[in-house]
């Protein structure tokens, strides 16, 4: 694919770092000509400097033969006027704007035809925010994501020493638990990827990731390590975009207290949130603030101002006095690998959390959705499979006869509301959700290949 991407910012990075691994011919354009040269050294890409809001810079970029146009720069009504440009000017096929507004997300009907006519509207703050409110839904995990509108999940997990499963095979959880509708994809030890086959042993410290119908998460993960108290007291430094849509988003059922370092800010967000969400206007890691609120007694603290040093420091401290559980907003990829699983339990990576919202408008095929896991280690797609034995490659055949490339492995099939475990012998039938889980983006295109439909089905 010929793909422009405006803005070489964290988010725009990322997206080029994904995207260029798959042989896709990549334009960057970006006002910073060190931030692209920079690029340019490091990934095989263009680099382009000017204005994306001009149609000249988006002509020189060769939009006219563009077949995808990713906008990501800072400002929200930049990006819109880049995709309106890129779809008017150009026909450019597919548009996607990065918004941070809810504004423009809560009008669907602004992003029509006779508005900003963009396809897609990505929001790191909406992505960040929701994959947060799953660790907080399941306080054991280290990841939790949706597949099938929910149905079934994929969930990581450090296993703990003298749970039932520690030491044990991977077949004696199918012994202990035979009525569950689970698999385990993959077990990470000590950064690495140990193929995760019946007699492989499940050692302490081992981060486990099993696809699972969502209604037996709770059931497995007792197989892996006691479970944690319900969240009920949060504490959260930061009141941005993410740090006011979590705490509105959990206020229902946790106590929130909110540190603010700006005034003003802390008065908005009093006025956005319910009157028993406590906001405080201070500095997330001043020790004696922390002390004087009780950082002690909180169930989960969440560092997620912009700055990452700022959120290392108090998830550390927090951590230091007391609190059970930290979390951390953490941009540099090197930082989040480095502080995770020591004194910080999770490092959250705003890129990561929204790649895979993007990924998913760029994967050929049907794919509903798709999900990046630990770090980028693997990738999970959720694929609907169409046509016939004729027309698919996949439709009206068993697993073993698909052709799967070798790194590539399907998890699970939903079927309506029937949640199928994969064997090789499941037959994949048409409008099934498939579950595909790839170990190397270079097999990516394989996988995509295999739910295209032939021309004859149309």
């Amino acid at each position: 694919m010929k793909i422009l991407i405006l803005g070489a910012g964290q988010v725009g990075t990322s997206v080029a770092e994904n995207l260029v691994s798959e042989h896709n011919d990549i334009t960057v354009i970006d006002t910073d000509g060190a931030r692209l040269s920079v690029l340019q050294d490091r990934l095989d890409l263009r680099g382009l400097m000017g204005n994306g809001t001009h149609v000249s810079t988006l002509q020189e970029a060769g939009a006219a033969d563009a077949d995808l146009f990713i906008s990501c720069v800072t400002a929200d009504e930049s990006n819109l006027v880049a995709c309106k440009i890129a779809k008017k000017v150009f026909n450019v096929p597919r548009c996607i704007a990065r918004v941070r507004s809810s504004e423009f997300l809560d009008h669907e009907e602004l992003m029509a035809e006779d508005g900003f006519d963009v396809d897609h509207l990505i929001c790191p703050e909406r992505s960040v925010t929701s994959y947060i409110e799953k660790l907080v839904e399941i306080p054991e995990a280290l990841q939790v994501v949706d597949f099938a509108g929910g149905r079934v999940c994929a969930v990581t997990v450090r296993a703990a020493a003298g749970s039932p499963l520690a030491d044990q095979p991977i077949q004696s959880l199918r012994e202990r638990l035979p009525g569950a509708d689970v698999r385990i994809i993959a077990i990470f030890r000590n950064n690495r990827l140990v193929p995760p086959e019946g007699d492989t042993r499940i050692e302490p410290g081992d981060e486990v990731l099993f696809l699972a119908n969502t209604r037996h998460v709770r059931q497995i993960i007792r197989e892996l390590r006691e479970s944690d108290k319900r969240v009920k007291r949060v504490m959260i430094a930061g009141g941005g975009n993410i740090g006011l849509r979590l705490a509105r988003g959990i206020s229902d059922q946790c106590d929130v207290k909110v540190i603010e370092r700006n005034r003003r800010r802390c008065e908005f967000l009093a006025t956005q949130l319910p009157s028993r969400s406590l906001i405080l206007n201070g500095d997330a890691t001043d020790e004696n603030l922390l002390e004087d609120e009780n950082v002690a007694e909180m169930d989960l603290f969440l560092a997620l101002t912009s700055d990452d040093e700022d959120n290392i420091m108090s998830s550390l401290l927090a951590k230091r006095m007391g609190a059970r559980r930290v979390i951390a907003l953490i941009g540099r990829k090197s930082y989040g690998e480095l502080m995770e699983g020591g004194r910080i339990d999770i490092a959250i990576s705003p890129s990561e959390a929204t790649i895979g919202e993007l990924l998913r408008y760029v994967r050929r095929g049907d794919v509903v959705s798709v999900h990046r896991l630990r770090h980028g280690v693997t990738e999970a797609l959720e694929a609907i499979a169409h046509g016939d034995a004729k027309s698919s490659k996949v439709v009206g055949r068993r697993i073993e006869d698909i052709g799967l490339p070798q790194g590539a492995t399907i998890g699970a099939v939903v079927r309506q509301d029937e949640v199928l475990m994969a064997h090789h012998d499941t037959v994949i039938e048409s409008d099934d959700h498939v579950i595909v889980f790839v170990a190397h983006q270079r097999l990516i295109a394989q996988v995509e290949k295999l739910f295209q439909v032939s021309a004859t089905f149309f």
